[in-house]
């Protein structure tokens, strides 16, 4: 398996979306020293998520996807299966040397929701929740790392709102969507942004900069992912599905800031948005749905 197979199979820069989950919900928990290696465990889980998607669905993908490095021979369906397993266990593993047993209580459910996502309930009607339940964990793994985690829990609301509209407009990818799921998607991004932009301004444990810059943030993500959702509702087309899935995807630093603003939290807010740029330039070149 060559290494650019590895990454098209994990989808390696769509991983950039991810340390800002922990990183907020470490935010707003008054997480340690330790918060800021958490992502570690999440990418690691994020990457194995993937993998194991695409060796699930690897039958579907030689009809609809022969691209994919398992239809396409470049990545035997088996070592796929070992990457997936072999990077789950040093995600539980990296949970554990960080937060230990506290966070691999969160850690083990969230590697649990990825496999159940992945082999059973991707079809069905709960897909999208299930999946969004990662995300939701995600915030929380980085929680484990405070006092307060329960202080996390409107981080966590928002990335699980936000990943089920995202997740279930992506349903449209190959055959295309609706009118009726973009304006579902749309009006969903919509409430997540109201509820950042109404949390922040009533944010009494945050000085007015704060606040105004997570107000300003949440904002930014409605305008960004709002508007490629809205696209589809007039041209409900794979391609046009396509570009609000990956507009979704690199909605999530957007959001994922606002609430790190909201604490202070500075550096991280570079750092995620800071990925933005490479996400975007990763995507021309390799696919991150």
């Amino acid at each position: 398996m060559r290494a650019g197979d590895l990454a098209e199979l994990v989808r390696l820069p769509a991983a950039l979306t991810v340390p800002g989950d922990a990183w907020s919900g470490a935010a707003h928990a008054g997480g340690s020293g330790r918060a800021w290696a958490m992502p570690a465990s999440s990418v690691l889980l994020y990457w194995s998520g993937m993998a194991l998607n695409d060796w699930a669905d690897r039958d579907l993908d030689a009809r609809e996807r022969p691209e994919r490095p398992i239809p396409s021979g470049r990545v035997p369906a088996q070592q796929a299966l070992a990457v997936a397993l072999g990077l789950g266990a040093g995600g539980l593993a990296m949970s554990a040397l960080v937060g230990g047993p506290r966070a691999l209580r969160v850690s083990a459910p969230l590697a649990g929701l990825v496999g159940l996502y992945d082999v059973v309930a991707k079809e069905s009607a709960l897909g999208p929740v299930v999946m969004a339940g990662t995300r939701g964990l995600d915030v929380l793994l980085g929680a484990s790392t405070g006092d307060d985690v329960a202080a996390a829990w409107a981080p966590a609301v928002a990335g699980t709102a936000h990943t089920v509209a995202l997740t279930a407009l992506s349903r449209g990818e190959v055959h295309g969507s609706t009118a009726l799921a973009a304006c579902l998607a749309a009006a969903t991004t919509g409430a997540v942004a109201a509820f950042g932009v109404v949390g922040a301004l009533r944010d009494t444990a945050a000085p007015p900069h704060h606040r105004a810059a997570g107000a300003l943030l949440s904002i930014g993500y409605a305008a960004v992912v709002g508007r490629a959702q809205l696209a589809v509702a007039t041209s409900p087309d794979a391609a046009t599905v396509r570009r609000a899935t990956g507009a979704g995807i690199a909605g999530f630093p957007l959001l994922q800031s606002s609430w790190l603003a909201r604490r202070g939290r500075w550096g991280a807010v570079a750092a995620v948005l800071g990925a933005r740029p490479a996400l975007r330039a990763a995507s021309r070149r390799m696919s991150t749905t």
